[in-house]
């Protein structure tokens, strides 16, 4: 404990009309926290007024991000702020590491006020990348949209904040520190924790691990691969996978977490990962998959690097669900998937008579009915999937989830339904908004309802068009705008969804859902399936084009 009372002080401030969060919080450049003015401390201080103060006084905070580049900087004002607010107390993981699920298990399980979050997802890392802040509440989960649009509001508003900046936290040595302030009756308490423990207790109460420590033994001969980018994953990987279940030291790659991510892009996908997707089509391995950066997505490869695409392994995940003891125990309330993945989830449910529902993008929608005792297993098409043991989408638990499945199948990864992605990145914001609204214009026209496209042999006829709004079943709040969805008689879909509008420039999600029945073609390679991409809709993907 320090020698004398630390000063609290309010400092003045102006408002940026930027700082809205987004589904993942809020991501800009690096430069924009590092060198603006007040833009990271104004952030905060929104987010601590965004919590009553009779709330958070006294109240325990988690801190952790996933190590990219001004992390520590970052974490040193967040506490340096909350002792200011009033927090009694903030938990931080090892030198500021901390995954995305395991700041969700922890404040569950502390039952903390909430956590801070500091990760831009699967972004490029850097002084020349981005950083991002993500606010999840006492569930577990994302901000819902009340206290994100809160937050918002109080940022183009505030005019002061709070902090005692004279406070330095030593984040490398596990165990409390705490700190005496003026006209406080009580310490502020810091706690470094191991980032992995109390994450990998949850794990072994979820799977047998002594189930996976036998499939991963040198007896049954299955070979694995798994690649954490240099993201937050990598000591995860290791503890768990390597110290514990006993998958080979030299299984796991690029486990060490950099600021920049080794100069690659973390994204778990077949382009970003192409480094393991090469090294599993030489047949080595039986298994393999790859984590993002901050360890909430994955992506999951068999051998000679055979493809599952998120679609298919949430659903194969639902078919297979009580080969985890979880669910046996839990028993299944229900599955979820965003709108954009596709229907595979939908076959299982009505197979298995367990209510689906079909949400926005957005965790917080799966959490809202994970809260309500609704929703098991879900998944998105973003390479995320997860459970209701925690409030995120945990790409580690996936992986334990499908080696689970091999441990009692027995058999290799295998069925996959047709799917297909494609993201146009990076194009002009004002071009993109206007392709949207007008493929919107043309799909509303009632003489586009029926219309047969036709691909070689097959046909595909319009059965449905609109753009995708969810009524929360929960709250009853409505969710407007939230894709462009084009529906063929049979089950296939066309997807356009915007997102990554908080710069200048956008995404275009371009999803391609077809369902196929034939027992025969299911093992073929659904990257070069194009069907639905080749149909003569010239109309449509002109839009696309003119947003280029």
């Amino acid at each position: 404990m320090n020698d004398s009372p630390l000063q609290v002080l309010t400092l003045p401030t102006s408002p940026y009309p930027d700082q809205r969060p987004g589904t993942n919080g809020l991501k800009k450049k690096t430069h924009v926290f590092q060198s603006i003015k007040n833009f990271l401390h104004n952030f905060i201080q929104c987010i601590f007024s965004s919590i009553d103060l009779r709330d958070r006084q006294g109240s325990t905070m988690v801190v952790g991000g996933d190590g990219r580049y001004f992390n520590s900087t970052a974490i040193q004002v967040i506490v340096q702020m909350a002792a200011a607010n009033g927090v009694g107390r903030v938990v931080i993981g090892q030198k500021g590491i901390m995954s995305t699920p395991a700041v969700s298990c922890v404040i569950r399980k502390i039952k903390a006020i909430g956590g801070i979050i500091l990760t831009a997802s699967h972004n490029p890392g850097g002084p020349d990348g981005d950083f991002g802040i993500k606010f999840n509440t006492a569930n577990g989960g994302p901000a819902p949209e009340a206290v994100t649009n809160q937050i918002f509001q109080l940022s183009r508003t505030i005019e002061e904040f709070a902090i005692c900046p004279e406070l330095r936290v030593d984040l490398g040595t596990i165990g409390k520190q705490s700190f005496d302030l003026e006209n406080k009756f009580k310490p502020f308490t810091v706690e470094i924790v191991d980032p992995v423990e109390s994450y990998a207790n949850s794990l072994r109460n979820i799977f047998d691990f002594a189930v996976l420590k036998e499939l991963l033994s040198a007896d049954n001969h299955i070979q694995i691969r798994l690649d954490a980018m240099h993201g937050v994953t990598g000591p995860y990987v290791k503890k768990i996978l390597c110290e514990e279940l006993g998958s080979p030291a030299n299984s796991a790659i690029n486990c060490v977490p950099l600021e920049n991510f080794g100069g690659r892009h973390p994204d778990p996908n077949l382009i970003y990962a192409s480094e393991l997707v090469e090294t599993m089509k030489s047949g080595q391995y039986d298994f393999g998959a790859v984590f993002d950066g901050d360890g909430d997505r994955n992506m999951i490869l068999g051998k000679h690097g055979f493809f599952v695409n998120p679609s298919d392994s949430v659903a194969v995940l639902a078919a297979n669900i009580f080969c985890i003891p979880y669910f046996q125990h839990t028993g299944v309330r229900g599955f979820a998937r965003s709108m954009p993945t596709s229907a595979a989830l939908d076959m299982v449910a009505r197979a298995t008579k367990i209510q689906l529902y079909e949400t926005p993008t957005g965790w917080r929608f799966f959490g809202s009915l994970m809260d309500a005792g609704r929703l098991s297993l879900c998944g998105e098409e973003s390479f995320g999937t997860g459970s209701d043991y925690i409030r995120e989408k945990d790409g580690l638990w996936a992986v334990l989830a499908w080696l689970s499945i091999l441990a009692v199948r027995r058999q290799s990864i295998d069925g996959i339904f047709l799917r297909h992605r494609f993201d146009y990145e990076e194009v002009d914001l004002d071009a993109a908004v206007e392709m949207m609204l007008d493929l919107e214009l043309m799909i509303s026209d009632r003489a586009f309802i029926g219309q047969v496209f036709t691909v070689g042999e097959k046909k595909y006829q319009v059965e449905a068009a609109d753009n995708f709004e969810y009524g929360d079943p929960v709250d009853g709040t409505i969710s407007r705008n939230q894709g462009l969805r084009i529906i063929f008689k049979g089950g296939s879909r066309i997807i356009f969804r915007l997102s990554g509008t908080d710069s200048f420039r956008a995404t275009v999600g371009l999803y391609f859902d077809s369902y196929e029945k034939d027992i025969n073609k299911l093992f073929q390679d659904p990257q070069v399936n194009y069907d639905l991409f080749l149909m003569d809709t010239s109309k449509i993907v002109c839009f696309i084009r003119s947003a280029g």
